[in-house]
Order: C-alpha cells, then sequence, then structure tokens
C-alpha cells in the first residue's frame, strides 16, 4: 500500500536516491497535498532533474511561497532562478528569507550587482534582511564583490547573530584581504559563546595565514582540537597552510603526516606551495611524488607549486622540462601564473632574451606581473636597457606601480646614468607616484605590532630606536657596509644612514629582541608588505652573527631565511 500523502514529506529524503519512484508512489495515493510537491520539486533538483522539478511546479494549483522556494533553489545559480522570481513576485507571492538567501546566493555567483540591490532593498523593505538565514548570504553577496564594509552593515543590524552569519562574515573578510578585522570577528564570536564551526575556523586560519601570525594560528589550532574540528579535512587543510605560510613548514609537516589518510589534494597543494615559498625544490619534487604514489593526480596548483620552488630556487631548466611535462603528461593547460614563473626564472638565470620571447609567445598577453618579473631580473644582472623597455611595459599597464620606477632608478643609478635617473624622478613628480609606505610587523604573545620607517608611535619607541642603534653599530664592526637606494642618492651621508638605519624591518628585529618574541636561540619571524630592500637583506644577515640567531622574514615575494651570516635565497628575490 502507498503512503499516505501526510506521511510522503517525512519519506522523500531517505526512502530513495531516486525520486521518481517516491514520485510514482505519490501519484498512486488517492489525494497529493501541496507539501509532497514541493517536496518533490526540491528532491528533483538535488538529483539532478530541473526539468522535472519545472513540469512538477507547474502542476501544482495554487503554489505558496514555498513552492516557488522550491522551484527558485532548484534552478540555483542560473539567470532562471531570476526569471522565476519576477514571475513569483507577479503572482503576487511575497519571498521569505530562504527565497532570499537562494537569490541571493545566485546572484554573486553570476556577478549580478544590480540585481542584488535591489533584493536586498526588497529584504530590507519586508524585514527580512535581518534575519540570520537572509542576512548570512547578503554577507556572503557583499563579500564576494569585494565589498566588504557593506558586509560588516549587514552583520551588525543583525539582532540574532548565529554561527552561521559570523562564518560569513569571517570568511568575507579573510577573503577581502581584512585579516586582522577577520580574526577581531572570530574572537568577537568566541566571546559572545557562538558555536564555532568548520568554516569560521578554516577562514580565521586563512586570516592568520596571510598575516604570517604564528602565535594566531597556533592559539586557534587548540580551540580547534578542543571542538574536535581538526580532524576535519578543510581544517586541516587550512592549519597546515597557516604554519607554512608562518614560515613553520616542519609544524605544518607534522600536521599533514598526522592527517594523512583522509588528507585532500588541497592539503597537499598547501605543503607544497609552503616548502616552494622557501625554495625548498627538494621537498616540494618528493613530496609532488608521494602525493602521485598515493594515488592524487596532480592539477594546476600542484604545478604552480614545482614551478615556484624552481623559481625561488633559480633553477630555469628544470622549470621548461616541468611546464612542459604538465601539457603533455597530465593534459593541463598553464595559466598565465605557471608563465610567469617561467619567465621570472628565466631573467634571474640571465637569459634577460629568452625569457622576453617566452612572454611575448606565451597564449597569454602578459600582464604588469609577467613585465615586472623581468624587470627586476634586469636589475639582478644590471641591464639598464632592457630595464628601461622593461620597465615601460609595466607603466604602460600600471602607470602609478611605485616598484617599477623605483627599481628601474636603481638600475640606473648603478650604471651611473645620471640623466635617466632625473627623468624617472621627473615621471614619478609628473605623474604624482610616490614610494610606498613600507610596513613590517612582528607577533609577540598573539599581538601583532606594526611598524612603519622612521615612525615613533609605539609605545617603547625610544628603547627600540637604542636597541637598533646598538645593533647597527655592532654590525658596522663586524664589516657591514650600507646598501644605498637611488632615491637617496642626492642626500647627505648622515641623511642617508638615518633613513636606512630605521627601516621599518629593523625597527621590527630590534623591538623583537627587546620583547623577547621568541625563546632566546629561537628564530624571530618579521612579516614585510613589500620587497625586503637589499640594504636590509645585507644588515640582516650580519645581525644573525651578533644575535647569534636566526630571523625569518617572509617579503611580498617569498621567505628569506637569515643564519649564520647568509641568507637561504641566495641573494635572489
Amino acid at each position: 500500500m502507498p503512503p499516505h500523502p501526510s506521511q510522503l514529506p517525512q519519506l522523500l529524503p531517505a526512502n530513495s536516491d531516486d525520486p521518481r519512484i517516491l514520485h510514482a508512489q505519490a501519484l498512486k495515493a488517492t489525494k497529493v497535498d501541496r507539501s509532497v510537491f514541493n517536496n518533490l520539486i526540491t528532491l528533483y533538483s538535488k538529483s539532478n532533474f530541473p526539468s522535472h522539478s519545472l513540469r512538477l511546479f507547474h502542476q501544482i494549483a495554487h503554489p505558496n511561497v514555498v513552492s516557488w522556494t522550491s522551484l527558485i533553489s532548484a534552478c540555483s545559480n542560473t539567470l532562471l532562478a531570476l526569471h522565476h522570481f519576477v514571475y513569483m513576485l507577479r503572482h503576487p507571492t511575497f519571498p521569505n528569507q530562504r527565497t532570499l538567501a537562494s537569490l541571493f546566493k545566485t546572484c554573486a555567483s553570476l556577478s549580478c550587482l544590480p540585481f542584488g540591490l535591489s533584493l536586498h532593498c526588497l529584504s530590507f523593505k519586508l524585514s527580512l534582511s535581518d534575519e540570520p538565514f537572509a542576512g548570512s548570504a547578503l554577507i556572503n553577496f557583499y563579500s564576494k564583490f569585494r565589498l566588504p564594509d557593506e558586509a560588516k552593515k549587514v552583520f551588525d543590524e543583525i539582532p540574532q547573530k548565529d554561527n552561521v552569519c559570523y562564518s560569513a562574515l569571517i570568511t568575507g573578510l579573510a577573503q577581502n584581504s581584512r585579516c586582522v578585522d577577520s580574526l577581531s570577528v572570530f574572537a568577537e564570536m568566541r566571546s559572545c559563546d557562538v558555536a564555532s564551526s568548520m568554516y569560521s575556523i578554516s577562514s580565521a586560519l586563512r586570516a592568520a595565514a596571510e598575516l604570517a601570525a604564528l602565535e594566531q594560528c597556533k592559539i586557534i589550532h587548540a580551540h580547534a582540537v578542543v571542538t574536535a574540528f581538526d580532524s576535519y579535512v578543510v581544517v586541516g587543510s587550512a592549519l597546515i597552510d597557516g604554519y607554512s605560510k608562518a614560515g613553520m613548514v616542519q609544524d605544518a609537516r607534522r600536521m599533514f603526516d598526522s592527517n594523512l589518510s583522509d588528507m585532500n589534494i588541497v592539503g597537499w597543494n598547501a605543503l607544497m606551495a609552503g616548502y616552494a615559498q622557501q625554495g625548498d625544490h627538494d621537498s616540494t619534487l618528493e613530496l609532488f611524488n608521494l602525493m602521485e604514489a598515493q594515488g592524487f593526480v596532480p592539477d594546476e596548483y600542484s604545478f604552480l607549486a614545482v614551478l615556484t620552488s624552481l623559481y625561488n630556487s633559480g633553477m630555469f631548466l628544470q622549470s621548461e622540462h616541468w611546464l612542459t611535462r604538465m601539457k603533455l603528461e597530465y593534459g593541463l593547460e598553464p595559466t598565465l601564473e605557471h608563465y610567469t614563473c617561467l619567465v621570472g626564472v628565466m631573467g634571474r638565470a640571465g637569459q634577460l632574451d629568452k625569457a622576453e620571447r617566452i612572454a611575448l609567445t606565451m597564449p597569454f598577453k602578459p600582464d604588469a606581473a609577467v613585465w615586472r618579473a623581468l624587470l627586476s631580473a634586469c636589475a639582478i644582472h644590471g641591464a639598464a636597457d632592457k630595464a628601461w623597455s622593461m620597465a615601460t611595459r609595466v607603466l604602460e599597464l600600471q602607470p602609478h606601480d611605485d616598484t617599477a620606477y623605483v627599481i628601474l632608478a636603481n638600475v640606473l643609478s648603478a650604471a651611473e646614468r645620471w640623466d635617466d635617473v632625473a627623468k624617472v624622478r621627473w615621471m614619478m613628480k609628473d605623474r604624482r607616484v610616490k614610494k610606498k609606505g613600507g610596513r613590517s610587523w612582528i607577533e609577540v604573545q598573539g599581538k601583532v605590532h606594526v611598524f612603519v620607517a622612521g615612525e615613533w608611535k609605539h609605545e617603547r619607541s625610544v628603547e627600540i630606536y637604542h636597541k637598533l642603534a646598538e645593533l647597527m653599530e655592532e654590525i658596522t664592526k663586524l664589516g657591514y657596509v650600507p646598501v644605498w637606494d637611488e632615491m637617496l642618492h642626492n642626500v647627505g651621508e648622515e641623511l642617508k644612514k638615518e633613513a636606512l638605519w630605521y627601516h621599518s624591518e629593523k625597527l621590527a628585529v630590534a623591538f623583537g629582541v627587546l620583547s623577547g618574541s621568541a625563546p632566546h636561540g629561537k628564530p624571530l619571524r618579521i612579516v614585510k608588505n613589500l620587497r625586503i630592500c637589499k640594504d636590509c637583506h645585507e644588515a640582516f644577515k650580519y645581525m644573525t652573527r651578533v644575535l647569534e640567531r636566526e630571523i625569518i622574514v617572509r617579503d611580498v615575494n617569498r621567505y628569506h631565511r637569515f643564519f649564520d651570516g647568509k641568507c637561504a635565497c641566495g641573494d635572489m628575490w
């Protein structure tokens, strides 16, 4: 005997994987109510039968908001969902918060910002935008459109925030490089006794990873263990990424090994990327081979990690081999990022003409990053004429790229082409380009301290500057010679000295020594928002001898591990 219609909604999800069987049972019943059709529409959509969902919907004599929502959700992430919503309003039927949540998701997926803004207005008029379900979807919508401030406003207007709302904002802020804010919201969530989820934890770890905030990563890791979310693959992958980007690749490897049986391709790629940023190509390739042995098929991110490791190691012959292997053996088409690695490593190896040919003949239009990589290579090899050509290409795409002007000026200065240096300065002045201010930060007891060159805003500035002066005097005795930036060419010797001494990364190191940011003998870990300058790079080599400890710097390009008077990058970055 077929089930009674009132029993079908409960039976539908668990009774069969094929909704057509349940549909047939429903048709045999003496009476089928609307709720059965609504459930069947949802089940058909989940089983990838969208045409059945639409046909069934048209059989409903008087569809209600649940019926419309089921149909709209069945067409989620397609324009049909928006069309059905317009017809729904004409019916007329007003949406509920689940209808709006599905629509906000669709607008984010289809990049329909105007439609989404109209939906927000409607949800506000219907007093639904401050409901948790619709509100969290709206937060995600604004985050996807790079509007984190709007997402935060929506969040603030929700009176009863649940863990989905918090997760949406934590994730959105992390995706929009608002990492400190993301961690602050995560801390707020915990202080309000709102339960964590694997999404809020993994997103908080992503924010900590971008900041290279090791202590924050450890704190969140401990929380994940207490809440038993550390066993989830998405959290495990985020932990590997967090420790890797904090420069603690060995900790990331231990985390990886403890979860090896459950690890997915994301975790493998995260660890390979960690080794790659350190320039450890041997470990990267070892992991790549182990991944294949475990039955995983490498994807484009796996090859990007390999090429990055070779780029950071200056191994151009192997880079060509791996790019060819990627195409022929694995059937993967290299992206612009893969070619950028190849162009960069060719340039670093002194193959400037070949690197330029690759950039001009690759199946992508070169972007500013490609030409900037070649410009940096020209600087390494003192190729002033080609540097001018590469800088011109960069500035055609990004006229206000201060890095390109500075690198070009330094190359021309080294070649003593002072007239050309003057032209570069005039171009910067004419286009109102100023050299971007460097910022460095160091984490002490879970708190991030930010430093700007020559600034005295820190509460311990007097001690910091005094300690730095001591360090600079000590390394000068060991043979340190300042490496002048061309921008200081016309500045007096004393002013030059002062300008170089008080760079942000040097201030961060001095504070790290003062505050005991790590136990004696442990590395000092610094993060910088720009490329580390040549003078700081040279000074840190000497400082490792004075302090008898490692200094690890993560700049915008890669990790630098200073130890025993040298750097693991081999002075190529």
